[in-house]
């Protein structure tokens, strides 16, 4: 571990990660991560050793030049916090790089001890999959737990995945084994249109992750930048009777799927976030355009 700076003193953190690689489609998880760190100016505090966790020929460091003399990035994970003010402050400690390629363990002990150390009370990772989603349709977000008790007390779901896992499944068990509480929020993105950068699944995941820790986050260009995005895959699939016919038989099952879920107390809710969003105290981007509310939460495949 290399700390950069002195570990700062937080109120009520939670602590938020995502890594660049196989839980991150379309980019969107990373993406948003970096958006929190964009938005509120977030500080960088420390970074793991690259050495330990990377391998560079897989993740390959970057020569650039700055002021005339050439200097190398390597690959790593770097922790920065955000200071969040308002009428009920809370600080959030962003976690950001690439999965590792190895000694995965050590990586998580490392990440929890910060998480000890700052007095984290939360953590929530963000991963993305590819699915069968239609791109025309709100963008599933799930919330899983593997601790029944904030399944309960938080909406959540119980994780019960069984299968080939990344980081972002060994870190929530590391947490939880740590008795840490975790939950991973996962966006599921089109397989058929799976190139970052993929603004539409890093809103949906934004919007989850506002719901869930009770904070107010700015959203710059991101709710433009996601109809912009739509409206060129609306033009891409228009262009093939292929992919358009396969877009609508996805739309199709996704609807007939929701029926049952269209029930008084999920309308209800989702009404709810609806007018929360429109209030005048709530959150808008420059525009003044409100947020929409976010989507329902469905079961990830990771």
């Amino acid at each position: 571990m290399i700390e950069l700076e002195g570990v700062p003193e937080l109120v009520d953190p939670v602590m938020v990660a995502a890594f660049e690689g196989w839980n991150d489609a379309g980019d969107a998880a990373s993406t948003a991560v970096a958006h929190l760190d964009k938005e509120w100016k977030g500080e960088v505090f420390a970074a793991l050793d690259a050495e330990d966790y990377y391998d560079f020929q897989v993740n390959r460091p970057t020569v650039f030049l700055e002021d005339g003399v050439r200097k190398i990035t390597w690959p790593t994970t770097r922790l920065s916090v955000v200071r969040v003010g308002g009428d009920k402050p809370r600080d959030l400690v962003l976690v950001r790089g690439i999965e590792p390629s190895m000694r995965w363990r050590s990586f998580c002990n490392e990440i929890l001890g910060f998480a000890h150390e700052l007095g984290v009370e939360l953590v929530v990772i963000l991963g993305a999959l590819l699915g069968d989603t239609p791109h025309t349709r709100p963008v599933p977000v799930s919330g899983v737990t593997s601790d029944a008790d904030l399944a309960t007390r938080m909406d959540l779901e119980e994780t019960k995945y069984e299968g080939p896992t990344g980081i972002v499944g060994i870190l929530q068990e590391a947490c939880t084994h740590a008795g840490l509480p975790a939950v991973s929020l996962w966006a599921a993105v089109p397989h058929y249109v799976s190139q970052p950068p993929n603004p539409k699944a890093t809103l949906a995941l934004l919007n989850r992750l506002e719901d869930l820790i009770d904070l107010r986050i700015p959203l710059g260009e991101l709710p433009e930048d996601a109809r912009a995005w739509q409206r060129g895959v609306d033009e891409l699939a228009a262009e093939d009777s292929e992919v358009a016919e396969y877009v609508q038989t996805l739309e199709e099952a996704r609807d007939t799927a929701e029926l049952p879920e269209a029930s008084g107390e999920a309308i209800a809710r989702e009404f709810e976030r609806y007018l929360r969003r429109r209030d005048p105290g709530s959150p808008q981007d420059p525009s003044g355009r409100t947020r929409p509310p976010p989507s329902s939460p469905r079961s990830p495949r990771r």
